[in-house]
């Protein structure tokens, strides 16, 4: 297969992946290091970097250790900080966040500037590849950029799609979205994810856009509507996760309703903010999305207040990472909901099984220190657990049962 993709003219490197010891990059990077091509990987975390030099996985990925191993000692993996490697390679994959602002605008042009200091390294021969969210036009931009110098560069656009912690998995089974500019673009793309994809789906860049965008925004108002009716629920009294699976029980109509919780991480909400720019604030759907999942933490906090001097009240919080079985808090309404009891004068203790900080306790110890207990998060270590009578649990995902 190397020998395929690296069969105009002869590089260092098969593929470059720039921001390539990020959650996006390194299991991308791995696995196609895994198919036998030789990569590289970018990036400017010199902690991330030393880590994976040392074959230790920066976080939680779940079965990439093995083969992030394997592929160093075959020589087949790379790293380095050093930008004038894109030069050495046929393939540059772009893989680095795309935050939004403290409006909650996209910022473009951290991302524009990155590509205007590649231009000292390309030649009109390499293919670049747009991993990141993008917000939409963002490629045609790009092409703008690099078009004085580089009119023959082969721009492409292949979200990633994959849940974070399961990406060595889901390479392997999910189809690929592949759009370009040109159709050498799209036909270098098609033929690099083909090594690790089962199918290839081609489409317009617009299109490809839009999809990344679109797919995110669905699951944030998915998950929206599980949280509106957990509220609703809770108003009358009732247990919200028993009124979702009697839904859910033989009827597939209503077998893709979520369960309540909170909806965070670096994703769901920046991307339906993203759409909410684009169309001139009239995503109405994502606004009403924003307002319910970014609320919930006030509301559980209102609901105890009804209950309790939080000023004389220790609240412990059992996992602060964004989402079930991962160490990554990037974004997490775990600590949201900590800065909002300790406004309201509350103790508050933290946990977490995979995210490390040196002020989180046990789960053990959690339990037994605290009034109330609030599942943040639902890591499979809480399925089951036991409470003290005299503790009360707010466990929104329903994991835990008396």
């Amino acid at each position: 297969m190397k020998g395929k993709i690296n069969e105009k003219m002869k590089r260092k490197f098969d593929v470059v992946i720039i921001g390539g010891c990020g959650h996006v990059g390194l299991p991308l990077g791995i696995s196609f290091a895994d198919k036998g091509l030789i990569v590289c990987l970018y990036d400017v975390d010199s902690r991330k970097i030393d880590q994976v030099k040392k074959g230790k996985m920066p976080f939680l990925e779940h079965g990439a250790q093995p083969v992030l191993e394997s592929v160093l000692q075959k020589k087949l993996l790379y790293v380095s900080s050093d930008k004038k490697i894109v030069s050495d390679c046929r393939y540059i994959i772009i893989a680095i966040g795309t935050p939004v602002d403290e409006y909650l605008n996209p910022k473009f042009r951290p991302f524009l500037e990155l590509f205007e200091s590649l231009q000292p390294y390309l030649n009109g021969e390499q293919t670049i590849i747009i991993r990141s969210t993008i917000y939409p036009g963002t490629c045609r931009r790009i092409a703008d950029i690099l078009s004085e110098q580089h009119k023959s560069i082969n721009i492409s656009y292949c979200p990633e799609r994959i849940v974070q912690g399961y990406a060595m998995e889901e390479l392997k089974k999910l189809p690929q979205i592949v759009a370009g500019l040109n159709k050498k673009g799209i036909e270098d793309a098609s033929k690099l994810f083909s090594l690790i994809s089962p199918k290839i789906i081609q489409v317009s860049v617009e299109e490809a856009e839009l999809i990344k965008l679109f797919s995110n925004a669905w699951r944030y108002i998915q998950f929206a509507a599980a949280n509106q009716f957990y509220m609703i629920a809770e108003t009358l009294g009732v247990d919200f996760e028993r009124v979702r699976q009697a839904m859910r029980d033989g009827y597939e109509r209503t077998a893709t309703l979520p369960k309540a919780g909170f909806a965070a991480g670096p994703c769901l909400l920046k991307d339906t903010m993203q759409l909410v720019a684009f169309y001139n604030n009239n995503f109405f759907l994502g606004h009403a999305a924003m307002m319910v999942n970014e609320g919930l933490p006030n509301r559980i906090v209102e609901n105890l207040k009804r209950r309790y001097d939080l000023k004389h009240t220790r609240v412990g919080i059992l996992g602060m990472a964004f989402k079930a079985d991962i160490d990554d808090i990037r974004d997490s309404l775990s600590y949201k909901l900590g800065k909002v009891l300790r406004f309201n004068g509350a103790k508050v203790f933290y946990s977490d099984e995979f995210a490390k900080d040196p002020t989180f306790m046990s789960k053990e110890e959690l339990i037994s220190q605290c009034d109330v207990v609030i599942i943040g998060v639902p890591h499979s270590a809480y399925n089951g657990l036991e409470f003290p009578k005299k503790v009360e649990v707010v466990d929104l995902w329903g994991i835990t049962r008396r």
